[in-house]
């Protein structure tokens, strides 16, 4: 393989849940968040049956040495509608165009899935972030409620 193959996106498995959960927590201490494995954090413990059973998708951002960089998760919340959730990246590896590399790789995923929206819920500390959802055409809306660490919500039409 070629070195331009890496990092490679790939579906996740439950074999990687703990080098997720790792990448999590990471960025989340990064930023003063609290990790919350019995809520918030719950689906990282089974990725296969918290998004592939329930008809979502994983994917993970995988350097040569096996090791974990990225990840998002789509998460069905009925049938037109999706959560981006779990987009997280290294920060050693932010600002080298990956970022938006994962995102555009969910919104392309999405709508093959045939979503017509994606929402997201994130903590106003995550500005990089915020910033990269506004510039794909995210707008904040009122949820019904947000996840304990969440204080923002965005959505985006995918038509």
């Amino acid at each position: 393989m070629t070195e331009s193959q890496w990092p490679r996106l790939r579906p996740a498995n439950n074999k990687d849940c703990e080098k997720i959960t790792e990448l999590v927590c990471s960025v989340l201490k990064e930023y003063n968040l609290k990790p919350d494995p019995a809520g918030t954090d719950a689906d990282i413990r089974d990725i296969e049956q918290s998004y592939f059973g329930r008809g979502g998708a994983f994917y993970v951002l995988e350097e040569e040495d096996g090791s974990i960089i990225g990840a998002y998760g789509l998460y069905p919340v009925d049938k037109a509608t999706c959560e981006l959730r779990k987009m997280y990246l290294r920060s050693s590896y932010r600002s080298k165009g990956l970022g938006k590399l994962l995102l555009e790789d969910a919104l392309s995923k999405a709508r093959q899935m045939g979503f017509k929206k994606i929402t997201l819920e994130t903590a106003s500390v995550l500005k990089e972030a915020i910033s990269l959802y506004k510039s794909y055409g995210f707008v904040e809306y009122e949820p019904e409620h947000l996840s304990s660490r969440c204080d923002q919500a965005f959505i985006l039409e995918l038509e």
